[in-house]
């Protein structure tokens, strides 16, 4: 019996298909693994921050969009990925391939967007007083009840919840570390930069506003986290070259060397700190995608 043999050159064009066919099924499959931005692009969760309900959004149109793999907040919207990261209280960290974020159908609905009022009764008559929402997951810094600064922020998550309440800034501490928890690669003590202490719980457990990152969400452990990117670059490597840092400017306004004299970067106590207001609960996240969402384009 006589058997066919395969050419070689036909051989190499079969293994070749094969690997083109399976390397392409695999890209299908598995997501894009980005050097930056990037947190987890293999999230199983595929988190869609448009999910998250803010009352303050009610009045402002806006749709879903979905990253791609090589997206980021800087290649889809250039100089307003900062209106963009705001507006979903997120870091460029955790703005990878697979999320879904709010983006707003005209900028300019979010030039000067803020969920807090621009004037606050309660603190007319306190030279600094801090109000954080956590409802909306923002803060706002007040004097005699004027709005002078607001930024997103990141409390407690559910069982995790912040405190609610009103409290006194006690203490400063400008290199602050948690003492239970650590990074993500477990080889240090979290960071918790430019930290102001406003409540210690009946636990002795002591609850902060300090540098973290925000991944668009109720995250922490019952502190209030703010933006604060120079840490992130030191601590997760990115990003490179880092633009915000509320923590640090939040920390000068309510705790600053003009007023309590020369920082040591030690834990410090204060006399007279500001007020810190906490009201609120966690925001809904929803079952699904709101009506408006789904109304445009977007890959789910």
């Amino acid at each position: 019996m006589r058997y066919s043999r395969m050419r070689l050159s036909h051989k190499i064009v079969l293994i070749s298909l094969f690997t083109t066919v399976f390397v392409g099924f695999t890209v299908l499959r598995s997501p894009y693994l980005t050097a930056e931005p990037a947190a987890s692009p293999d999230d199983p969760a595929r988190e869609d921050l448009s999910r998250i309900e803010y009352p303050s959004l009610r009045n402002i149109k806006w749709h879903a969009q979905f990253i791609e793999p090589q997206q980021s907040l800087e290649s889809l919207f250039g100089a307003d990925w900062i209106l963009v990261a705001r507006f979903n209280r997120v870091d460029r960290r955790h703005v990878y391939p697979g999320v879904t974020i709010k983006v707003p159908d005209n900028m300019a609905d979010i030039r000067t967007y803020t969920p807090l009022p621009h004037f606050y009764q309660p603190a007319a008559r306190h030279e600094k007083y801090i109000l954080v929402d956590i409802t909306e997951q923002w803060l706002g810094a007040y004097e005699y009840g004027k709005l002078s600064f607001s930024t997103p922020a990141a409390t407690g998550k559910a069982t995790k919840e912040t405190p609610t309440g009103i409290f006194r800034i006690s203490t400063r501490d400008l290199h602050h570390t948690s003492s239970l928890y650590k990074t993500e690669n477990e080889e240090e003590q979290y960071p918790m930069d430019n930290a102001l202490r406003f409540s210690i719980g009946t636990d002795n457990i002591s609850y902060w506003l300090h540098a973290r990152d925000l991944p668009g969400k109720p995250a922490s452990h019952g502190c209030i986290g703010l933006y604060d990117e120079e840490m992130q670059k030191r601590v997760f490597g990115a990003p490179q070259q880092p633009v915000l840092n509320d923590s640090q400017k939040l920390y000068t306004w309510a705790a600053g060397e003009e007023e309590y004299g020369e920082d040591s970067g030690k834990p410090e106590e204060l006399e007279d700190g500001p007020i810190v207001e906490v009201r609120g609960s966690l925001p809904r996240y929803l079952d699904r995608p709101p009506l408006q969402a789904l109304n445009h384009n977007t890959f789910w």
